[in-house]
């Protein structure tokens, strides 16, 4: 039984855990090759044996993976095409919780911190992505990780939101840029999706404030984000472009306020950075806390 991606070669970012590991899975199970790039070694290692579980092992590779280092990039995007041939897809997903804090307490090298991960991570996907793309000549799919933070206020926090809104413009404007060469650029904007992203330490709490600001009756899993991804990555799409697709269960239509806005948001309690499933532990301090 033929697959949606026979034959294709794609590096997933921050594919080591939740969407990305779902997505990774899920391309292999569609005939894929798969590069996975991530910094939490772990979790790698974890995924790689799922993939062997599946009879996978010989159709995937791992390579330790900081989106912020353009060497670390471009190694990921050189291995596809070392061990596998070519490039097809580049889904620029790794990604952090970020500076978080009011914005008079943001600390600078948080907030380029989130932005270096967040935003640079993207650009240097593309980048090297492009290049081998046009240098095979017939084309290729580049998907992002946007967010519904980034479409909109209270969905995030400030600098993960602004970063976001970064991803998502970025898309738009690459997207013709590319058309010439058949190279689509498209993101995914994603809700709540119970992910180790969303629940930190605390998946019991986090998620029931997540749900009861989602209209759809459940949160959403990393596999409807790798359902997303795969459509935007197969020839299906061959003529989508420059797309943001949320996949949120209706919060954006309802207007999401997940963290709210006042003294008793999590985010405006404390103030730090959250380095996600990175392997590298959070920064927090009591706000009155120097962070100049």
């Amino acid at each position: 039984m033929s697959g949606r991606l026979d034959g294709k070669v794609a590096v997933i970012t921050g594919g080591a855990s939740g969407m990305g590991r779902a997505t990774a899975l899920r391309f292999l199970a569609e005939g894929a090759k798969v590069v996975i790039g991530d910094l939490n070694d772990a979790s790698a290692d974890e995924t790689l044996g799922l993939i062997a579980g599946q009879g996978q092992a010989d159709n995937a590779a791992y390579i330790r993976t900081d989106v912020a280092d353009e060497a670390a990039v471009k190694a990921a995007v050189d291995l596809a095409v070392d061990r596998f041939g070519r490039l097809d897809c580049i889904f620029n997903n790794a990604g952090v919780g970020g500076a978080f804090g009011p914005v008079t307490e943001l600390a600078v090298e948080d907030w380029d911190y989130t932005f270096h991960v967040l935003v640079r991570g993207v650009f240097l996907g593309v980048k090297h992505a492009v290049r081998q793309m046009r240098a095979q000549g017939d084309g290729g799919s580049i998907i992002n990780t946007a967010s519904i933070a980034g479409l909109g206020g209270g969905a995030g926090p400030t600098a993960y939101s602004a970063a976001k809104a970064a991803v998502a413009n970025l898309t738009k404007a690459l997207a013709p840029e590319l058309a010439t060469a058949r190279i689509r650029v498209n993101a995914i904007a994603p809700g709540a999706i119970r992910t180790p992203l969303l629940h930190g330490n605390r998946p019991g709490r986090t998620e029931a404030r997540a749900q009861a600001r989602t209209p759809w009756p459940r949160l959403g899993e990393g596999e409807d984000i790798a359902a997303a991804v795969l459509y935007l990555a197969s020839d299906e799409a061959e003529f989508v472009t420059g797309q943001i697709l949320v996949i949120d269960g209706g919060a954006l239509a309802m207007g999401p306020d997940f963290w709210g806005h006042d003294a008793d948001s999590p985010f405006l309690r404390k103030a730090g950075v959250n380095r996600g499933t990175t392997g590298e532990p959070p920064s927090v301090r009591e706000l009155g806390e120097s962070g100049d």
